[in-house]
């Protein structure tokens, strides 16, 4: 219990995976430096673009597992425009603001080891 509390989870590292030749490049605003973007712009509208432009296909990756726990704590349904809303929001903080809160009297699960 004290291990939990006094030893933050370490923050993910980019993978060491080499870019493909002819991969196209962003700074990412996740990890702070250059990396291989996304091959499509994964969400409709403004946001979808700055993401496109922004964030690394590593960083997506974080935003996917990232997002189904929100999915899933907050019972969110992906055809429903409100539970879209919220996830653009998430998404927003995420990578351009301050990380996205986890919901309310969340606790993560703890692992056998």
């Amino acid at each position: 219990m004290a291990d939990e509390l006094c030893n933050p989870q370490p923050v993910a590292q980019p993978s060491a995976t080499p870019a493909k030749p002819g991969a196209r490049m962003v700074k990412c605003v996740k990890f702070g430096k250059e990396m291989p973007g996304l091959e499509y712009v994964p969400w409709n509208g403004p946001l979808g673009q700055r993401v496109y432009e922004n964030v690394s296909a590593e960083a997506w990756k974080m935003w996917i597992e990232h997002s189904k726990m929100i999915m899933n704590e907050y019972r969110l349904n992906p055809l429903d425009p409100n539970s879209h809303k919220l996830m653009e929001e998430q998404m927003e903080q995420f990578f351009f603001g301050e990380g996205a809160k986890l919901p309310e009297g969340f606790v993560p699960q703890r692992t056998k080891g």
